[in-house]
């Protein structure tokens, strides 16, 4: 495609994107400014690493989706639902955003309310409670093991009394007391250490998950207090068991004495041991969980977010300027019409002998297209339009010196094209020079010469074909200036292409031949097949083409038919063309005002 074509393209279709954008960014705009108006409210808050968390390449990776657990988080309907019930309004998962700031520790909560003071509230409620659930969620891991150790003090502080009440009261009743309550403790650790042993044998750590690898580190924990506590237990029941059995001898109450004072030594380290157990707990608690920091709260914002009219119709006049603009290219590219001389020239390989402009587009109305007024060779003889068509005169003529046309057939490939207007006003050019010319209507089906020059239709060539009549009963003369005749259709047989074909036809044109120098023939579009009937017994056949109407491929097909009929094609002409296809004409116009009377074209 040439620069010429693209900018004809450009001033063919450039009102339909401008439209398509003023179009859509009027709706766009209109739309726009009826939405309600939304806020958006916007808090900071960052999550910290846990104390105990390393820095390697795996701590960064559990790092980053610690980070998208905690936004996450914030749109979970418990936490929505708590949220909706500390602000005392409906709060929904759509409302928050929540997103990490770059490779950072922030984390940026962005909420869109149609309320201003709701949005900043419920920004700032969200991180509230998630920093109240991220305790709760991470005081669940150890309360189990917590409530343990808790039970484990409480019991050595009663059997701490108990040794001292034994203490001040030796009696082998109380010894095997606490030797039970021993015994029942023992039995208690040691399935625990068990079922804590089982546990971490069932994970492994090169394939366990970020949950399964907390439950191992408190696993482990766990056992690690435990054992030492079972020991000193061990060592109690030991001592009691020592204590409890009887002598030879009266029992020694100095050695009891020093055996209660051990035993109750070893309840205080079993007490001691626990509390700081205790204390190791919240401290490894403490440190292995992430801490949520709320840095800016969320302020009420002063400006809606949207809508915002102005961009929304420039954002909607772009959509519409493209998609009118991809129309167009569309439209362009699926339409096979012929709209320049080139493309004749490449598709058939026939020259264009012709152009005659649009007599709308020259100030003639479509309505006033009657009668006489479509001669425009002898009405309006300086019109551009009788220029024209002398200027295909002069080409046929030039194009058949060597073998002069007396018959030349004018036809198109649609009706509606102009093919009569041409035959007629050809007719008439040919006749001023000079020539003694007919004009023949040999169209059977839709008929229209009759028309140009207001006479009856009751008897022409049909009668003469089918009946008696001669060509002087059939012939009118038209203007005594000029050696011109017109002979009509006449009626309309059943089977014009029957008659066309028929052997009296080709008698009567070589009889017209011998009466005058050239015979002007119009006949049916080529659609129908009369044209190919009448174009073997012409010496010459004009095509007439209406650029942006007549289809590629009906030209294309038409060439192959008259070409298989060794049909004598001089040439194509362009009828119609508008105004402000000046490239047709090479600029050729002359200054000329039509008369106001009206003319006749459509025919």
């Amino acid at each position: 495609m040439d620069i010429r074509k693209i900018i004809s393209l450009l001033k063919k279709w450039f009102w339909l994107p401008i439209l398509g954008a003023l179009i859509a960014g009027s709706f766009g705009y209109y739309q726009s400014s009826r939405e309600t108006p939304m806020f958006q409210a916007s808090t900071r808050f960052v999550i910290l690493r846990a104390a105990t968390t390393g820095y390697d390449y795996y701590a960064y990776i559990d790092y980053q989706q610690l980070m998208s657990t905690y936004t996450q988080l914030l749109s979970t309907d418990a936490l929505l639902a708590q949220v909706s019930e500390e602000v005392g309004f409906p709060v929904h998962a759509g409302q928050a955003r929540a997103e990490q700031i770059a490779e950072t520790q922030f984390v940026r909560l962005t909420v869109t309310h149609e309320d201003p003071v709701k949005a900043a509230s419920i920004a700032n409620a969200l991180v509230n409670v998630l920093i109240e659930q991220n305790q709760q969620l991470q005081s669940v891991r150890y309360a189990t093991t917590e409530e343990n150790l808790q039970e484990r003090i409480e019991q050595a502080q009663q059997q701490m009394e108990l040794i001292q009440n034994q203490i001040n009261d030796i009696s082998t009743a109380t010894i095997q007391s606490s030797l039970e309550e021993v015994i029942s403790q023992i039995d208690e650790l040691q399935n625990k250490i068990n079922d804590l042993e089982n546990k971490i044998a069932e994970i492994d750590p090169l394939y366990a998950t970020d949950e399964e690898k907390a439950l191992l580190v408190e696993y482990q924990d766990s056992l690690e207090q435990l054992q030492p506590i079972l020991a000193l237990y061990q060592e109690i029941y030991t001592n009691l068991v020592v204590l409890g059995q009887p002598a030879e001898s009266p029992i020694n109450e100095s050695t009891q004495m020093s055996q209660l004072q051990f035993t109750l030594d070893l309840y205080q380290d079993i007490y001691i041991s626990s509390l700081a157990s205790l204390e190791s707990l919240r401290l490894s608690r403490a440190q292995s969980t992430p801490n949520v920091v709320l840095t800016e709260p969320a302020t009420i914002p002063n400006k809606p977010i949207s809508p915002k009219p102005l961009r929304t119709a420039a954002l909607g006049s772009a959509a519409g300027l493209l998609i009118t603009a991809i129309i167009a290219f569309a439209i362009e590219y699926l339409d096979d019409t012929i709209k320049t001389p080139e493309e004749i020239e490449n598709l058939v390989g026939l020259p264009v002998i012709g152009f005659l402009t649009d007599f709308k587009s020259n100030g003639f109305s479509k309505n006033n297209l009657n009668g006489s007024h479509s001669l425009f060779i002898s009405t309006q003889p300086r019109s551009p339009v009788s220029e024209a068509v002398r200027s295909l005169k002069t080409n046929l003529e030039f194009s058949a010196v060597d073998q002069p046309l007396s018959t030349i057939l004018v036809t198109s490939a649609n009706p509606s094209e102009g093919k009569s207007t041409i035959a007629v006003n050809y007719a008439l050019a040919v006749s001023q020079s000079g020539k003694k010319t007919l004009l023949l209507d040999a169209d059977m089906r839709r008929p229209s010469i009759h028309k140009f020059f207001d006479i009856p239709n009751r008897m022409g060539l049909s009668e003469v074909l089918r009946s008696n009549l001669n060509l002087e009963q059939v012939t009118r003369g038209f203007e005594s200036s000029y050696d011109f005749s017109v002979i009509t259709s006449g009626y309309l047989p059943p089977d014009p292409s029957k008659l066309l074909a028929s052997k009296k036809m080709s008698h009567t044109i070589e009889e017209l031949k011998t009466i005058y120098d050239v015979i002007v023939i119009d006949c049916a579009p080529l659609v129908v097949s009369d044209p190919h009937v009448l174009a073997a017994i012409v010496d010459g056949l004009i095509y007439i083409v209406q650029p942006e109407k007549t289809r590629s491929q009906h030209l294309v097909a038409n060439m192959q038919q008259l070409k298989q009929i060794n049909a004598n094609v001089l040439g194509v002409v362009f009828n119609k063309i508008q105004r402000s296809h000046k490239s047709y004409y090479g600029g050729y116009y002359y200054s000329y005002y039509p008369p106001k009377e009206n003319t006749d074209y459509y025919n």
